[in-house]
């Protein structure tokens, strides 16, 4: 049986990688020694611990620094990593206060930058254990959002939007499911004891192993949150029109376009990636022509009839998800993707056939990765003209529709059913003259 220490170690050096390297969380995790060697519990107990540490990482801190004697970053890299992911055991995760102590204390010992405070360490953290319930409450969710995130959110929302934004993020989102065949949604909402969202995705409240649930070896539906599967929806596709997917992995929207059976062309510049595309494809027995290559410079044989663009970005309307995403980008990411955004958007312009359509979406709430690059497109690219999305194709998410007719989803909507990621969405038309 597992000592615990395994996954304590590995959520510690996690924490430094992603703070240290901008690496994500994921990729941190794998990086660990020893990470994959693990059993299956023990990596969950690395993640649990390691995405609650981000999630909760401000307050954390907070809490720390009114209990250390000097600021938490004056300690040594490894002294702070234990310090952080041991008081979100003991202050988020309920750990047995023996059990997180003595094993933090135990790692500490490992480590040549954090031998000399193993003191410190064990004397902080019991004073967690006593004292940082009691100093959460001069807290507040929204602390937990890296302050140039935090005032762009304030200036773009609004405090009380920001206010349910920062709610919303702290909690584990559920899981959500595009089912293949729509006419088999209601059968696999029962299957599954899941909830059918207004946009017809499946939600279950709890997240188990995915590949354990009825219908997942069948192909019968993919993982996708709720609001990544709706710009799919906003093309008007027939049977055998012919559609691009740029930057396609890991192939959820792929899927989608492809259950319309429309001749779908998947690229992403990562080969690598588009193998969990390949994976997903051959589970479900839906078909699509896979590319590697760059969006920008891709060129179909013939223009075609739709693409859907799910451009780079900061990612940072996936926070739910990847609570990390805030602390490994900076304020001026969003001026260096913008290039790559144009570059991209120019260039599916180019496949499109007069009269064409063309859905933009980003899983970010920049404005700039937003409402401001929509308008660039349409100052710069007079070819294409807007095509507003109507009420009518988003039930339930009709406040969502900006009076320009783009739509803005913020992970504070359907917050009493769970949240969705927080998505940009603009389409248009080809002009055919």
């Amino acid at each position: 049986m597992s000592d615990g220490l395994a996954p304590r170690r590995a959520a510690a050096l996690a924490y430094l990688a992603v703070m240290k390297e901008r690496r994500t969380l994921e990729a941190a995790l794998e990086h660990t020694p020893d990470f994959n060697a693990m059993s299956d519990r023990d990596r969950a107990f690395a993640r649990a611990i390691a995405a609650t540490t981000f999630r909760r990482l401000g307050q954390t801190r907070t809490v720390l620094n009114a209990l250390l004697s000097r600021p938490l970053h004056e300690t040594s890299e490894g002294a702070q990593a234990l310090l952080v992911t041991g008081a979100t055991q003991l202050l988020w995760m309920d750990g047995a206060p023996h059990a997180v102590v003595s094993s933090t204390v135990e790692l500490a010992q490992e480590r040549n930058d954090a031998r000399k405070l193993k003191g410190l360490v064990n004397a902080v953290l019991r004073k967690v254990d006593r004292e940082g319930r009691e100093h959460l409450k001069q807290t507040l969710p929204r602390d937990n959002l890296p302050e140039w995130l935090r005032e762009s959110w304030r200036a773009a929302y609004g405090p009380g939007t920001l206010s349910r934004i920062a709610n919303a993020i702290t909690v584990p989102p559920p899981l959500d499911l595009s089912v293949r065949n729509p006419e088999e949604r209601a059968m696999w909402a029962e299957r599954l004891d899941a909830q059918i969202l207004p946009n017809g995705s499946l939600r279950l409240s709890s997240v188990g192993d995915v590949r354990a649930l009825p219908g997942y070896r069948d192909g019968a539906w993919w993982a996708q949150d709720a609001a990544a599967a709706i710009p799919a929806t906003l093309l008007d596709l027939k049977p055998g029109a012919s559609v691009i997917d740029l930057c396609a992995a890991p192939g959820g929207k792929t899927m989608q376009l492809a259950a319309t059976g429309a001749d779908v062309t998947a690229l992403d510049l990562s080969d690598k990636r588009l193998d969990r595309v390949r994976e997903n494809l051959g589970r479900t027995g839906l078909k699509a022509a896979l590319v590697a290559g760059d969006a920008r410079t891709f060129k179909p044989r013939q223009p075609v009839d739709a693409v859907l663009l799910d451009a780079p970005c900061t990612a940072t309307g996936t926070l739910r998800r990847h609570p990390e995403a805030g602390w490994i980008k900076r304020e001026d990411d969003t001026q260096r993707m913008a290039r790559l955004q144009d570059e991209m958007i120019k260039a599916a312009i180019g496949m499109l056939k007069p009269g064409g359509q063309f859905v933009l979406c980003t899983c970010s709430l920049q404005p700039e990765e937003g409402e401001t690059l929509a308008g660039r497109i349409t100052g710069r690219h007079k070819q294409l003209k807007e095509s507003p999305v109507r009420p009518g194709e988003l039930p339930g998410l009709e406040s969502a529709i900006t009076p320009a007719g783009w739509v803005r989803l913020t992970p504070a909507l359907w917050s009493d059913k769970g949240g969705m990621d927080g998505f940009f969405i603009a389409r248009f038309v080809k002009r055919t003259g």
